[in-house]
């Protein structure tokens, strides 16, 4: 089955394009085409979306600020038997039953320059300052460290935390490489120690290699090889005593969570 999906926002539409995905990926069989409408100005140009999404027979999840855009899409909802998700109003109405205040509406609240949006900007660049070990010296500043071999998703990990406000560095793991003295003092609960399943492993090495235009079969990507990087990674995690990660068959998001629950109960433990 084909649906056609409309995201409309008179924002950047990311709250409606990321709600839209994540509810469409609950339905295997259907292929679905997104259709995202963002910046939304007026009354033309909304009811000239609305029709199209019509003539489509589009679900349309959308994100609207201004009560009389909101208004309309309702109507038009109404009157020509659409399937159109508010993903705003209804909430706001009950935050605002429940906290006895009024909302903004203020159109693109979300990515105002607030001191969360410093924060984040701020991570990111510590980010990209202490990928792959550059800045050793940095880790005291860390709220988080990960340690791995290669191919245990550092670097993309890093940078999605980094997202989340955190700031992280992260350190390769090679068995000939003497590991900074930094690494010993700091905090253990702030480092996470990622690992890898041995087949899982060697396969991405294998395809690294091949797309490099190597061999598949090459010390970096042997089972001996690997099983030696594996044992190093573990016997050093159970000397600092850290978390360990398994990433294998886990998504960036799923080791990302696990890792902000973390400190989230060291945040409570330390108070």
């Amino acid at each position: 089955m084909k649906q056609i999906v409309y995201t409309i926002s008179d924002s950047s539409g990311e709250t409606a394009t990321n709600f839209a995905r994540s509810m469409m990926a609950q339905f295997n069989e259907i292929d679905t085409t997104q259709k995202r409408y963002s910046f939304i100005k007026d009354i033309d140009q909304l009811t000239r979306i609305l029709q199209h999404a019509q003539q489509d027979q589009a679900l349309v999840f959308y994100t609207l600020s201004n009560p009389e855009f909101d208004q309309i899409v309702k109507n038009f909802d109404h009157d020509k038997h659409m399937l159109c998700f508010d993903i705003l109003s209804p909430y706001l109405t009950m935050i605002e039953a429940f906290t006895g205040q009024k909302a903004s509406h203020e159109i693109g609240a979300a990515r105002k320059l607030s001191t969360q949006y410093f924060k984040r900007i701020e991570a990111i660049d510590f980010a990209a300052e202490n990928d792959d070990g550059k800045n050793p010296h940095s880790m005291v500043e860390a709220d988080v460290v990960l340690l791995g071999i290669s191919r245990t998703s550092k670097t993309p990990l890093t940078f999605y935390l980094a997202n989340q406000e955190i700031k992280v560095m992260n350190l390769p793991l090679v068995p000939s490489v003497q590991l900074p003295d930094e690494l010993w003092e700091i905090d253990p609960q702030k480092i996470v120690g990622l690992t890898n399943d041995e087949e899982v492993l060697r396969k991405i090495r294998e395809e690294r290699m091949l797309s490099y235009g190597l061999k598949a079969q090459t010390n970096y990507s042997s089972t001996e090889k690997i099983q030696q990087e594996l044992q190093y990674a573990q016997n050093l995690y159970d000397q600092l005593g850290c978390l360990v990660i398994n990433v294998a068959n886990k998504s960036i998001e799923e080791v990302a969570a696990i890792i902000e629950e973390k400190l989230q109960l060291n945040t409570f433990s330390a108070n």
